[in-house]
């Protein structure tokens, strides 16, 4: 198992620990800025040692109101290469106080032309640091060399040529943690606290939880769904 050193004070921050998003779709409930900063602040009271957030206003606002590591980034769209696609958007992430800008580090085509790469260069020379969402290990080798910080297996299920699975990608987290000298984050479809402990026993550096602890509209789907109809 590879377990990189810390490559950042926030890197050594997070290692080994929980990461939770505290984000919502479009058109949820809970979609509302100061609701998910108490999300936040509910996560740091439980233990968390990181929050991943979505969009400028809710990153500015979490990292006034919570004093943890923040990664952000910003969806924009729900197809193709949405998460921070391009420099513009990475910018405005770092400027609204993120530590870490998570982008898109997948093969397809950004909306603006540009690269993985433009995003790492513009996002370091910002004075932040760079997480590469990916879906594959090809793809999560070519990010490290294009000078990411940090790589995440968040996309793995969602892009076509990857595994789709109720579970995480735990595959992916050990493949990744074997090949990369950068600490591997495993985010995706980790539902229990088994599950987290295990990406970690796979090689991650650490983990983030979403929907199994910031999500009770998908929650509560779930157990509806699970219930005998009448």
């Amino acid at each position: 198992m590879n377990d990189p050193a810390p490559s950042s004070p926030v890197a050594g921050l997070l290692h080994g620990r929980l990461i939770v998003s505290c984000q919502a779709p479009p058109g949820d409930p809970m979609r509302d800025t100061g609701t998910l900063v108490r999300l936040a602040r509910a996560a740091a009271a439980g233990g968390a040692a990181g929050i991943r957030a979505n969009e400028p206003e809710v990153i500015a606002a979490i990292s006034a109101a919570v004093d943890l590591p923040l990664i952000g980034l910003w969806k924009d769209g729900d197809i193709g290469v949405y998460i921070t696609p391009t420099v513009r958007h990475a910018l405005a992430v770092a400027e609204a106080g993120a530590h870490v800008v998570a982008a898109d580090a997948t093969m397809r085509p950004r909306p603006d032309g540009g690269t993985f790469a433009d995003i790492v260069a513009a996002v370091h020379a910002a004075g932040a640091l760079v997480m590469a969402d990916v879906a594959t290990l090809d793809e999560g080798v070519a990010a490290a060399a294009a000078g990411a910080d940090l790589v995440s297996t968040t996309l793995s299920g969602y892009v076509p040529g990857s595994p789709r699975q109720d579970g995480p990608d735990l595959d992916l987290v050990a493949a990744l943690s074997a090949a990369l000298a950068v600490p591997v984050v495993a985010e995706g479809r980790i539902s229990t606290p088994e599950e987290a402990a295990l990406a970690l026993a796979r090689g991650a550096h650490s983990v983030v939880v979403g929907t199994a602890i910031t999500a009770p509209t998908a929650l509560t789907s779930r157990f509806v769904t699970a219930l005998p109809r009448k």
